[in-house]
């Protein structure tokens, strides 16, 4: 039986009677150390420079433990990520995913599938991580690398950051399609390689993962993929998340698409927190932050970018409770729960980092183990400063 790899590693209240009340704080004890269409969110490279991860999972058998630090990680590999600047700037972050060596793929394809491609969408990444299954399979590294070079949209900025990451447990150099060849096809397109070795770090050497790494331009890491995910609970957990209650209030949802998208963001939240309370505040923080974008589905956000939309909206795609509303009255709505949001994730944002603090003092007592958030976020700062990127806390 094969153990495997992960790469990388991603409701509108009722208005009826509607009134905004100011945002009042959530008090807890804290002991501190017309037809509308989805619009495509993400920036050009001249408005933007661009972080891109794609993350490529083996889904053969017994990937299970795999999957679940992915799972468990992917909303602190992702508050790294927003930690990152650009000469002062929040860069935008794209991420994609693969799956492979799975029986269920094709054959012909080589038991590859983009699972989805570069998106700014991090909600649409946590559902489709979540849907992930295993099944026995061929793992080929260097098709499915040479794969996620060819076809995803990779940024033609010099300032882009742009990072592949694969893990596994089966040699390196399967399949027909050199990984050698692959690593020189990324690194043609100024993008690094990251192998992660779920097992000893010597077999990781002797199967080719490191070289893999090395030519890649990357890093190289072993984990136990099998070993479950340690999560610090700190004394602000329940405040964040009583916050982000009242944050999803704040959403919009326009069209079948946007009621779609709404009930999906509180599908992700319930995700996270299937794994642990801690896991879940990570994406509560995630959705305090810039790059948690929804422009796609969200008409506050949308409004932001397009403000004649308040004007040219047909009723039927807005929330029942507000289809009764006139455009001055609509205005009024989509403007407070425009505030109320900023003030929210500016009061999460605060906490986040009164968290962290926290965190990185019990870190320093307890030690930080190998796990797979560990390996990628340790890359991504140390990828990051070589771009001119610096890391803000």
């Amino acid at each position: 039986m094969k153990t495997t790899l992960f790469a990388g590693i991603v409701l509108v209240s009722g208005f009826l009677a509607w009134k905004y009340d100011p945002l009042q704080p959530v008090t807890e004890k804290v002991n501190p150390p017309a037809v509308l269409h989805p619009v495509i969110t993400s920036p050009s490279a001249k408005d933007n420079t661009r972080i891109q991860v794609a993350l490529l999972l083996d889904t053969s058998n017994s990937m299970d433990g795999l999957i679940d630090q992915a799972k468990s990680r992917l909303w602190n590999i992702i508050n790294t990520l927003t930690t990152l600047k650009y000469h002062g700037k929040t860069p935008a972050i794209e991420i994609a995913l693969y799956e492979y060596g799975n029986n269920g793929l094709s054959p012909a394809s080589g038991f590859i599938r983009q699972v989805t491609p570069l998106t700014t969408d991090l909600d649409l990444i946590s559902e489709k991580l979540f849907s992930l299954r295993t099944n026995g399979g061929e793992e080929y590294c260097g098709a499915v690398i040479s794969s996620a070079v060819k076809s995803l949209e990779w940024g033609h900025d010099e300032a882009d950051m742009k990072l592949i990451y694969i893990a596994g447990n089966e040699p390196f150099n399967q399949g027909s399609v050199s990984y050698t060849t692959a690593a020189a096809e990324a690194v043609g397109k100024s993008i690094f390689i990251n192998t992660i070795f779920c097992g000893n770090k010597r077999e990781g050497i002797a199967t080719r993962w490191k070289d893999g790494a090395d030519k890649g331009l990357g890093k190289f890491f072993n984990i136990d993929s099998d070993r479950k995910v340690d999560f610090i609970e700190t004394p602000y957990d329940s405040i964040i998340a009583a916050y982000n209650e009242r944050i999803n209030d704040t959403y919009i949802g326009y069209g079948a698409y946007g009621a779609s998208k709404k009930n999906n963001q509180l599908l992700q939240d319930a995700n996270a927190k299937s794994i642990s309370k801690a896991n879940s505040v990570e994406r509560y923080i995630s959705k305090s932050k810039e790059v948690y974008k929804n422009e796609s589905w969200d008409l506050v956000e949308r409004s932001k970018n397009d403000p004649a939309i308040l004007k040219t909206i047909s009723k039927s795609d807005l929330p029942k409770e507000l289809q009764g509303k006139t455009t001055e009255e609509l205005h009024k709505v989509v403007v407070a729960k425009s505030r109320e949001r900023d003030s929210i994730q500016h009061t999460i944002a605060t906490l986040g980092k009164k968290r962290q603090q926290y965190i990185d003092a019990a870190m320093k007592q307890t030690g930080k183990p190998d796990d797979l958030g560990t390996a990628i976020n340790m890359s991504i700062i140390q990828l990051a400063a070589t771009k001119g990127y610096s890391a803000e806390k």
